[in-house]
């Protein structure tokens, strides 16, 4: 399954910190994390003793590929691990995930914070790791002393459960924003420039024209700021060019009615007229 927003034709990103899921609890979870790690150009998924064992197969294994939504190739790739010692022993630095204050005194970060310094890490050669516990319990406290410092999510304090994907969306969303700079993915193509205030000045002369013979502007007194009120509402609106004509035309159909004829530019062709016979003997 393929979603939307995907195109094969544009660069994948790959590399990041490597994502590593310590006793994930179900396989459907398993792929809906690959899928958040391919939104983000994330590549390293690394499994720690998944409670329903991996590669999966059957009904697990096909809820699992369904909930990667494309991103199947992560979960092809996927390394599996005994313990999460050896999940992040050939790694530089570790963060590990929690939502409670743990006692272990470790430096302790909010998403954007540590995943640019990965982001910037990553890009001088060192390798992170993300760890993320399971989905009932979270890490546990063996876990946490091998991490490096703790990444936690500023949430409601009051409800501070996150789904296992949303937490590796979220660091993922982080990491490429910093790595990428935050530049929006497209930017919208101006079709038309914007209008020239000789334009605007003109179609608002006639708005008002049209809106005074309706008795629009009334009581008198309150013309002036009437007719203020009405033109800056229009600047802030930053009208092109086409905006000004459509809206122009549309108060001429209002003011007049629809047109006896409609107009179009495609050219009519003319039908020529059928040829006499010649006449006999000539």
């Amino acid at each position: 399954m393929v979603g939307a927003g995907t195109d094969r034709t544009k660069q994948l990103f790959e590399g990041g910190p490597a994502i590593v899921l310590v006793r994930p609890q179900l396989a459907v979870n398993i792929g809906m994390c690959a899928r958040a790690m391919a939104n983000f150009g994330l590549s390293d998924l690394r499994l720690v003793s998944p409670r329903e064992g991996w590669p999966r197969t059957g009904a697990r294994r096909k809820g699992a590929y369904a909930a990667a939504a494309g991103a199947v190739h992560l979960l092809e790739n996927a390394r599996v691990f005994d313990s999460v010692a050896e999940a992040v022993a050939d790694l530089n630095f570790v963060w590990a995930t929690t939502a409670r204050e743990r006692g272990q005194h470790k430096r302790i970060e909010v998403p954007e914070v540590a995943m640019a310094e990965s982001a910037a890490a990553v890009q001088a050669g060192e390798k992170h790791g993300v760890l993320f516990g399971p989905e009932r319990t979270g890490l546990d406290n063996d876990d946490i002393a091998l991490a490096s410092a703790i990444l936690t999510f500023p949430v409601n304090p009051a409800y501070g459960s996150l789904n296992l994907a949303q937490a590796v969306l979220l660091c993922g969303y982080e990491f490429f924003k910093a790595r990428q700079g935050g530049a929006v993915p497209f930017d919208m193509t101006e079709r038309s420039p914007p209008a020239q205030r000789e334009m605007t000045l003109s179609f608002f002369e006639f708005l008002e024209a049209k809106l005074d013979a309706a008795g629009f502007f009334r009581p008198e007194s309150k013309r002036p700021v009437m007719q203020r009120n009405m033109r800056n509402m229009l600047h802030r609106m930053n009208l092109s060019q086409q905006d000004v004509r459509t809206l122009w035309g549309a108060i001429v159909r209002l003011v007049e009615g629809p047109r006896e004829k409609p107009q179009t530019r495609k050219r009519i062709k003319q039908v020529k007229a059928p040829q006499e016979p010649p006449e006999p003997g000539a």
